[in-house]
């Protein structure tokens, strides 16, 4: 069942790939820009090593190399959005960039390669959250940090019942309209049901061995950036 809800999944972010920017500054009402910049500011990737699972056209892949990464690798499981990655940093002028295809469940690298790690919206899209949070944890080195965005079910209130109309409501047929694919945006608010919110995602981090972890609230709360560190050995 996981093999195939990954493919489904790689399939319809292939589809959307050339409007998925576009959508993106559509449905963050033009803020995902700047949380893919805090995101990288939060791993810190000056003179490391540098991983973006889910790396997808690429914006938090090259921020990171613009924050001074020595080495950037960015990883999808869709061909077309890797391919719109590579065009967009060929015209950027950006090097020491590589591209993987590869499932964030079996990540194709070895232990303890990348001094940080990072993902933007992708969570939601795992078949297995623990299992692809466990492998992001397996190839940083230690002291390494992990920085994970991702939508998150906002706080009660007046903002919460307005975001929810409008994700729930207003985003699926208008991104269909535009994307020209209308059941992968009838998914988007599919993927948020049964999803940990902030406090237990941060919880899972610690339960898969990482520690230091930290929740920042973005976009009135109903984005979520967590921080975290993997362990020194003892000595």
């Amino acid at each position: 069942m996981s093999s195939e809800r990954t493919q489904q999944v790689g399939r319809m972010f292939g589809r959307i790939a050339p409007r998925y920017d576009l959508l993106n500054r559509l449905i963050s009402l033009g803020m995902d820009r700047r949380w893919r910049r805090k995101a990288a500011a939060a791993a810190q990737p000056t003179d490391g090593r540098a991983l973006d699972v889910g790396a997808g056209t690429g914006d938090l892949t090259l921020e990171l190399r613009r924050r001074g990464a020595v080495h950037v690798v960015g990883l999808d499981l869709s061909p077309e959005m890797l391919a719109a990655a590579r065009s967009k940093a060929a015209a950027a002028g950006h090097r020491d960039v590589s591209w993987a295809l590869g499932n964030a469940l079996h990540l194709p690298f070895p232990e303890s390669t990348f001094d940080c790690v990072t993902n933007a919206f992708l969570l939601r899209n795992l078949a297995d959250l623990r299992a692809g949070l466990a492998e992001m944890a397996r190839v940083l080195k230690p002291g390494g940090r992990l920085v994970c965005l991702d939508m998150t079910q906002p706080p009660p209130g007046p903002f919460g019942a307005l975001y929810r109309l409008y994700f729930n409501r207003i985003v699926p047929p208008l991104a269909g309209v535009i994307s020209g694919d209308s059941a992968a945006y009838r998914y988007l608010p599919n993927s948020l049901k049964g999803f940990p919110n902030a406090p237990e995602l941060a919880a899972i981090l610690s339960e898969v061995g990482l520690t230091q972890v930290r929740t920042l609230r973005l976009g009135g709360g109903a984005v979520a950036l967590h921080r975290a560190r993997k362990p020194m050995p003892r000595a």
